[in-house]
């Protein structure tokens, strides 16, 4: 007779982070849960607890301006993501001033854009769409360029240039040498792009965002180059990366759950409650990660200082300690404090666009699409783990209807 193994904080991570493990991960979740606080093999820590995660995202002593061995750009040219007080605060502070009141009295135009895209499928008969492809990914990216300024022509490069670059967040070891060498050919080419944008705009700005940031009405608070094309580039990319795989897991879970689908056709206000529990439920950002600035007392263990870890925000969405039924999809949960959108100082500054561009598109999709189903479930995932969300979602339908034309 042989006795099963506990599997160790490391074997979970590492499984977690597999592909043939991207449709459903939240078992291997469920399993570090058990151990909220882990250690693993390499001396990092796994942090998987809801409570745990939060108190780290909100301790100084927790930093993300961390030592990361797939970048090796000094300080000062890296993101606003990856500084700590006192600098990302002053960045974290010109970006806010100049990207929040352009995203205020957006709704409108969202609305147009998502039934713009949905029309060009309209017809009488049945048929099919590609969420991802049709909807998920064109959605924000349109918005993106239009706040920047930069030219919606030039999204085959920068797309294909995100696509590498995310790729780049997962832990090195999963990534191939020509996935490695891709990363590095990358962040070059996406140096010479930003630069170029940057460029033009000096002798042409504009009322776009760039030439905000660029122009910024406190001259003591004007971005320095490296630092206005690192941030260029992240608003760029993160911009309309996390949103594609919100919009698409929230299309999977309407799908999965069609009760919750006919409810929200009926009653598009449960919009904001149910996109608050996709980013429980499934969230497109999947972990983060900090080290630690000195030792770190939490859960009766101590994180020593220099330590790295690793922050599974997806499994700490499913602690039964905070959630009642974590499993489940409810669309109207109430105390919904997720950690979709991280937590502490580096709560994700595009949070309200994003929740208004799900928003919109997942009642759009409730109420035109007639009959809809999956042709393939589980989809085909993305490779990467960390920003985790379909490669494509097709959907067949009976009938893509007129906007204003509730479906059956």
């Amino acid at each position: 007779m042989t006795t099963a193994t506990t599997p160790s904080a490391t074997d979970l991570f590492a499984q977690a982070l597999r592909y043939e493990n991207r449709a459903d991960p939240y078992p291997h979740y469920a399993q570090m849960l058990r151990h909220p606080v882990a250690r693993m093999d390499d001396g990092s820590w796994l942090i998987s607890g809801y409570q745990e995660i939060r108190q780290l995202l909100h301790d100084p002593r927790s930093s993300a301006d961390r030592l990361d061995p797939q970048n090796k750009a000094p300080k000062a040219a890296r993101s606003l993501l990856l500084q700590d007080p006192p600098r990302h605060d002053q960045l974290r502070r010109v970006v806010t001033q100049e990207f929040i009141p352009r995203i205020m009295g957006m709704r409108d135009h969202l609305g147009e854009l998502v039934a713009r895209l949905l029309d060009a499928h309209t017809g009488t008969g049945p048929g099919q769409l590609d969420v991802v492809a049709d909807l998920a990914y064109p959605l924000p990216v349109t918005v993106i360029c239009e706040l920047l300024g930069v030219p919606r022509e030039d999204e085959p490069l920068f797309g294909s240039l995100a696509r590498r670059l995310t790729r780049g967040l997962d832990p090195v070891d999963t990534q191939t040498e020509e996935e490695l060498r891709e990363l590095d050919a990358a962040r070059g080419e996406l140096i010479d792009y930003l630069e170029g944008l940057i460029a033009q705009r000096r002798t042409s700005p504009g009322d776009d965002l760039l030439s905000g940031l660029m122009f910024h009405q406190d001259p003591d608070q004007v971005m320095d180059p490296i630092q206005l094309r690192v941030t260029l580039g992240l608003l760029l990319i993160a911009g309309h990366e996390t949103t594609v795989n919100l919009i698409a897991n929230g299309t999977l879970a309407l799908l999965r759950n069609p009760d919750v689908l006919a409810r929200l056709r009926t009653d598009p206000d449960l919009a904001t409650p149910l996109v608050e529990e996709v980013l429980r439920y499934d969230p497109p950002v999947q972990m983060s990660g900090r080290s630690a600035l000195a030792d770190i007392d939490i859960a009766g263990t101590t994180i020593p200082k220099g330590s790295r870890i690793r922050l599974m925000l997806a499994a700490g969405n499913r602690d039964a300690n905070r959630f009642a039924d974590p499993d489940l999809f409810v669309p109207d949960r109430r105390d919904n404090a997720h950690l979709g959108f991280g937590g502490g100082i580096h709560y994700c500054i595009g949070a309200t666009l994003a929740r208004a561009e799900a928003q919109i598109a997942l009642a759009a999709i409730a109420r035109r699409l007639q009959s809809p189903h999956l042709v393939t479930d589980p989809p085909p995932y993305r490779e990467n783990a960390i920003l985790r969300g379909p490669e494509h979602l097709v959907v067949a339908f009976e009938r893509l209807t007129s906007d204003g034309a509730p479906a059956a």
